[in-house]
């Protein structure tokens, strides 16, 4: 019969020589790579929430579970021709530009229409351009950028259009089997530690290819190679899958949005919204859309009605009425956000007053313009510590985008 064992002191000594085992080989590290290269994450505890920045579709940022897409990580947009991948992108930029943000547009494709991205609220003469002349050098200056600490999102448009040298200095019909996977494969592995690092928000867009001989599931594939799948934080699928029309013209498209893969909330998510020619989404009908399925706007027939006041016959005259209320429009967006219990982190927000069931809309709002920027949550801004930030009134910090610390 086996003894039975007391491992108390034994066991307490054992604990100990490991301990200080490992204090030494911590000590060790700190002193060959630098404080803070290895830590006790109790002790040092890393930042666990991630912040974000609104994409411009309140669907879309409550699909991605977080409020927004991720700051310090990489996005990929992929999707058919026309189907709103540079307006999504652009929307993006003008989120983080109202909250104080510098942003970078790298046009690959030399197709940026600068009055198109001024219609979405850009702040092109703050927007930081470069069309670069072949593929290694976009990403070289796109890690620059990176390594800065100083910008907030950087678009590249699209990987696609990232050319190798090899492939330019070549002739028309060589074959250069592999060039742009092992180009994008080598980037990423050099962006993603200085991305986390800076949280700075790279989106990449990307083009749809298909592949040949494929019997079973679908043909379609991204360019670039595998390596953008995998280091990619999130990626979205965005399609045109209507048309809108006012009479018989059509002045927009019914577009769809597929979280294909989210490694911050559950992926799969789906939202619908409008993009309208000229003004790009359509925030005021994605909140009707979005309100009415949480039962915040109620729907009667025709009427949408809010704590008890109508606010317009069918959903054009409802929009109409948000278009022009912008306080209502915040206070419905608030309980939405809560609703569906998705909190914007390193946005600060002030929500307003929940006004009290039954309780008249506002008269003077009837006579109130809408700001440029009403639908920006006030007092926001950039979590990494941008001083004197904008307000919701659209207002800069009178530098510019001055270079903030990064924590």
């Amino acid at each position: 019969m086996a003894t039975k064992e007391t491992p108390n002191q034994p066991a307490s000594a054992a604990t100990q020589a490991r301990d200080k085992a490992i204090d030494l080989a911590l000590s060790a590290i700190d002193k060959q790579f630098g404080k803070g290269a290895i830590m006790r994450l109790g002790k040092d505890p890393l930042d666990r929430e991630v912040h974000v920045i609104p994409s411009g579709s309140l669907g879309l940022d409550i699909a991605l579970g977080i409020g927004g897409l991720p700051r310090g990580r990489i996005v990929e947009i992929y999707g058919p021709e026309s189907s709103g991948k540079t307006t999504l992108t652009l929307h993006i930029v003008a989120e983080a530009q109202k909250r104080g943000g510098v942003c970078a547009f790298i046009d690959a494709e030399h197709a940026l229409d600068v009055n198109y991205a001024k219609k979405l609220g850009v702040k092109t003469e703050e927007l930081l351009v470069s069309q670069p002349d072949c593929g290694e050098q976009a990403l070289e200056i796109a890690d620059m950028l990176v390594r800065s600490n100083a910008i907030d999102v950087i678009i590249i448009d699209s990987v696609a259009a990232l050319t190798p040298k090899a492939e330019l200095e070549g002739e028309m019909g060589d074959a250069h089997v592999g060039l742009q996977a092992r180009l994008m494969s080598q980037a990423l592995r050099k962006l993603t530690a200085a991305i986390a690092k800076s949280r700075t928000m790279v989106v990449f867009i990307n083009q749809i290819r298909m592949k040949i001989g494929v019997m079973f599931g679908s043909p379609e594939t991204t360019t670039g190679g595998n390596a953008l799948k995998f280091y990619a934080s999130v990626r979205l699928d965005i399609r045109r899958i209507g048309a809108i029309k006012k009479e018989e013209d059509v002045i927009g498209n019914r577009t769809r949005v597929k979280v294909v893969k989210n490694k911050l909330a559950p992926p799969f998510k789906e939202v619908e919204f409008d993009i309208l020619y000229g003004h790009g989404i359509s925030r005021d009908g994605d909140l009707v859309d979005l309100a009415s399925e949480a039962n915040i706007v109620d729907k009667s027939g025709a009427w949408f009605s809010y704590n008890g006041e109508r606010i317009g016959q069918g959903r054009e005259n409802a929009k109409a009425f948000l278009a022009e209320h912008p306080e209502v429009y915040n206070s419905i967006e608030a309980k939405v956000l809560a609703h569906y219990n998705v909190r914007r982190i390193g946005i600060d927000v002030v929500e307003p007053p929940a006004a009290p069931a039954g309780a008249e809309l506002p008269d003077d709002a009837k006579k109130a313009a809408r700001p440029a920027e009403a639908h920006a949550p006030q007092a926001a801004r950039l979590p990494a510590g941008a001083a004197n930030a904008p307000s919701a009134s659209g207002g800069t910090n009178g530098n510019g985008g001055a270079k903030r610390p990064m924590s």
